[in-house]
């Protein structure tokens, strides 16, 4: 596997443990989405609006799409895990769609990202995409941890890369088309 192919599959992770978090997350009780807890962000809320925000802007460096830090800083967070839960679904096939269309060369091609005083810093797109990837888990793990504080039990959300554990992601990833 070469790493264009390895960062395709990651993609693809990326929205098999969205979803398996969020249907987790789709069944917590009134308050529980919004209920403070101790992390690095109060709340799962909080922590999963962080986490699209951050995806978002970026999606919008690796796709050029010209609005720099103001995508995350005009973010407006979602009230309601089922209204979110949507939105993480529109990034993460738009995620997948843009993997899907580089080439190998492009992982070593320079974006430029805002990053407000600092300047204008290009970086590798191979390398935008590993952090998305590794903020993505980080974050994610975080939620994870929470949700064994709810009425809800946390989703496993290591089951995606080896052929040993198909059988046990084979229906999602059919109903996710990944």
């Amino acid at each position: 596997m070469n790493l264009l192919d390895h960062l395709r599959r990651m993609a693809r992770n990326n929205r098999w443990s969205n979803d398996r978090l969020y249907r987790a997350v789709l069944m917590l009780g009134p308050g529980e989405f919004e209920a403070n807890r101790i992390s690095f962000f109060p709340s799962i809320r909080a922590t999963l609006n962080h986490i699209l925000a951050v995806d978002l802007l970026y999606l919008d460096f690796l796709e050029q799409g010209g609005i720099g830090a103001a995508v995350y800083d005009d973010f407006v967070p979602f009230d309601n895990a089922a209204d979110l839960s949507v939105a993480q679904i529109k990034f993460d096939r738009r995620l997948i769609t843009f993997c899907d269309a580089l080439s190998e060369a492009d992982l070593d091609r320079h974006v430029i990202t805002d990053r407000r005083g600092d300047g204008m810093i290009p970086e590798k797109i191979g390398d935008i995409l590993a952090h998305v990837f590794l903020h993505d888990i980080h974050h994610r793990g975080q939620v994870h941890a929470m949700l064994s504080g709810t009425s809800v039990a946390p989703p496993q959300l290591d089951e995606f890369l080896l052929d040993y554990d198909l059988k046990l992601r084979q229906e999602e990833v059919g109903r996710l088309g990944l």
